[in-house]
């Protein structure tokens, strides 16, 4: 809007005004004239509103009107009628003013400034005019008065295609509002005669999403190919998020694939499938193809993209998004940096992720704090999580489920079992939240972690609900550190019934035998192992080398550097048996002779990684390792003693957690 000198404006008006009073023609019927009034809106822009009859010699009056507002920047409203009273040109007027609040309660969700425009509308007989109607419904809608608003709808005699999709995004938008309450709605419009469009399918999609209600999603699928509107970016965004939301992942991209225009929405939809469906790889794909076609990114694509990197651990692409988000200034978006936070948690740099975290200028939401704290818990840094939790209240937090989950979790790795004890008496007696599945699931562990197995089993008997299968795991998991034959055996029978396919209950039993030097047992449980054609997930590891993944996999073969890298390793175990390295063959349960054992040890997957990274990286980088089972105590040794004799950082994450290796100690403080 441009602005000009109010001074000038006034003198100018003047002008014009005198200019119209003198070409004025009055007749005596009172029809053939022309009426004039201004009025200043509340954001100091002035409105004029010109109530004239059809007389041709005041369309010049008009067009001059019109090149002074325009000059000035000025919005006019042209509205023919022929009136012969001044109060039916004062009511449209009204009526226009209270569109203008209507559209302001709306947007500032004032549902006390909302209700009074009601009452007015009420009060000047405007309540069964649709536009007025539509209005109202928007603005109890956007101010969450599901109840008003259906009342509103209910009571319009004549409901236009804007009253119907209105009504049914609010439906659609409200948490309160019935499961199936917007299709309900749809098929009335449907009963009524009343055609629908792109935003009638799409809104009742949206909901359709957030329920996961599939077969209700490919109903509406068939109605949109019915309607020929399938192919609509609205309606094609809707139908891919909600097959990915179903985990449905061919349909959406197959969807996404057929789409003719596809907006930076549709992009963003179908990269948030691909990262929580578990297809970390074709969304770094996807995104790098929207480059290539020249798309703007916005925060939610970058999101879902660090998340993709966060799955994938590759910190250097992760990096790249960073500075990625940095030049675009969604740094410091809430969902980017509580992405961001994960992406460098995940990928071992805990430090990097508290910069992020300190460095996020806007108000910190408790999702920032539980994704910091949840951190900090993965990397073993208890004492950090915990001293974090207290400054999140400190600052008017209150935690919620999320938090106290962490923190069990950050108690849990380092076997602080009187304050994991502490913080759920806490979540229940202070802060009057219900412990979940989860909550329980973490107490469990930690009990099971610190030796208490008995108190573990007495909590499963105490629960008000029944045990799930990973705090049965989570007990045999204990046993085998402990070599509870008794509770394992307990453990063992529910997940062979929970989980009749998984093979590793039945090695981790085997193992406990085996420790126990039961060797009967042994076989009794390798052979129903073989008799279920039961196979135990092969060990992996894998490491990032010039923005490239190399997996290895116990005793492999395949690599094209596998000579070099078994040479390397060679040399290394004559190094380190200078500094007391002995295999421990108390980590390989099987019933062979000591020398295999120390050439199965020998060649674990993680041993090959590292000597790779040591080959081919600098030696002034950490060196990052994921592995996909988790670390054994020869390698843990190994590990602690080559960071010594190296000098260098290692890094390596397993399924529960990270270790740091430096100078010849572990984060983990031995206990894992």
């Amino acid at each position: 809007m441009r602005r000009w000198n109010y001074e000038l404006l006034r003198e100018k008006w003047k002008m014009q005004n005198e200019a119209i009073e003198s070409n004025r023609e009055q007749t005596e019927g009172g029809v053939n004239k022309m009426n004039i009034w201004r009025w200043k809106g509340q954001d100091g822009n002035y409105m004029i509103l010109l109530a004239f009859s059809t007389i041709n010699n005041h369309m010049k009056i008009l067009r001059r009107c019109e090149r002074l507002c325009n000059f000035y920047g000025i919005h006019i409203r042209k509205l023919s009628v022929i009136c012969g009273e001044k109060a039916e040109v004062e009511n449209v007027f009204q009526m226009s003013n209270l569109h203008y609040v209507l559209q302001l309660c709306a947007k500032s969700r004032s549902s006390m400034g909302g209700s009074a425009c009601h009452g007015h509308i009420i009060r000047i007989g405007l309540e069964m005019d649709v536009l007025t109607s539509n209005m109202l419904l928007n603005m109890y809608s956007k101010c969450s008065l599901l109840d008003c608003a259906r009342k509103k709808f209910n009571e319009m005699p004549v409901k236009s295609l804007v009253s119907w999709n209105t009504m049914i995004g609010a439906l659609t938008h409200n948490e309160n509002a019935e499961d199936h309450e917007a299709l309900m709605l749809l098929i009335q419009m449907q009963r009524e005669g009343t055609i629908f469009n792109e935003f009638t399918i799409s809104s009742v999609l949206c909901k359709c999403a957030f329920k996961c209600a599939i077969l209700e999603c490919m109903q509406l699928h068939a109605l949109s190919i019915k309607a020929a509107i399938h192919s609509n970016c609205f309606v094609g965004t809707a139908l891919l998020h909600v097959y990915a939301n179903c985990s449905l992942t061919k349909y959406a991209s197959q969807i996404f694939e057929s789409m003719p225009e596809k907006s930076i929405v549709t992009w963003s939809s179908m990269m948030a499938g691909y990262v929580q469906n578990g297809f970390p790889h074709e969304a770094l794909l996807l995104f790098h193809n929207a480059q290539l076609m020249g798309f703007h990114h916005d925060p939610f694509m970058i999101s879902s993209v660090t998340s993709a990197c966060a799955c994938l651990a590759t910190l250097v692409q992760g990096k790249q998004v960073h500075a990625m988000s940095y030049k675009s200034g969604f740094d410091s978006n809430l969902y980017v940096a509580s992405s961001l936070i994960d992406m460098y948690a995940k990928c071992g740099c805990i430090r990097e992720a508290y910069l992020v975290f300190q460095g996020v200028v806007v108000v910190r939401t408790i999702v920032l704090w539980n994704t910091m704290i949840s951190g900090l818990a993965r990397h073993a840094c208890a004492l950090e999580a915990m001293i974090l939790f207290e400054k999140m209240q400190q600052r008017g937090l209150f935690p919620d489920d999320v938090t106290y989950v962490s923190v069990l979790n950050a108690c849990s790795h380092m076997g602080l079992h009187e304050e994991g004890q502490k913080y759920f008496d806490l979540m229940v007696k202070h802060h009057n939240l219900s412990p979940s599945v989860l909550h329980y699931s973490c107490m469990i562990d930690i009990l099971g972690r610190a030796g208490l197995v008995h108190k573990a089993y007495d909590l499963i008997e105490r629960m008000p609900f029944k045990a799930t299968s990973s705090m049965w795991g989570s007990l045999l998991a204990s046993c085998r550190i402990y070599g509870n034959i008794e509770f394992a055996e307990i453990a063992a029978k529910y997940l062979f019934e929970m989980e009749p396919y998984n093979a590793g209950n039945h090695i981790l039993l085997a193992n406990i035998y085996a420790a126990n030097k039961k060797w009967d047992e042994v076989a009794k449980a390798r052979k129903l192992l073989r008799e279920c054609d039961l196979r135990k997930e092969r060990g992996t590891s894998w490491i990032e080398v010039k923005n490239k993944i190399h997996s290895f996999t116990v005793g492999e073969r395949n690599h094209p550097q596998i000579n070099e890298i078994y040479a390397r390793l060679d040399n290394l175990m004559l190094q380190l048996k200078k500094l007391g390295y002995k295999v421990d063959t108390n980590n390989d349960l099987h019933d062979v002779e000591e020398g295999r054992k120390r050439m199965l040890l020998r060649h674990h997957s993680e041993k090959l990684a590292i000597t790779f990274g040591l080959i081919c990286l600098p030696s002034n980088i950490p060196i990052r390792i994921i592995k996909n089972l988790r670390i054994c105590g020869d390698c843990h040794t190994f590990m602690k003693l080559l960071s010594k004799f190296t000098s260098r950082e290692i890094i390596v994450r397993d399924t529960n957690r990270f270790h740091h290796f430096k100078d010849g100690l572990c984060s983990c403080g031995e206990f894992w």
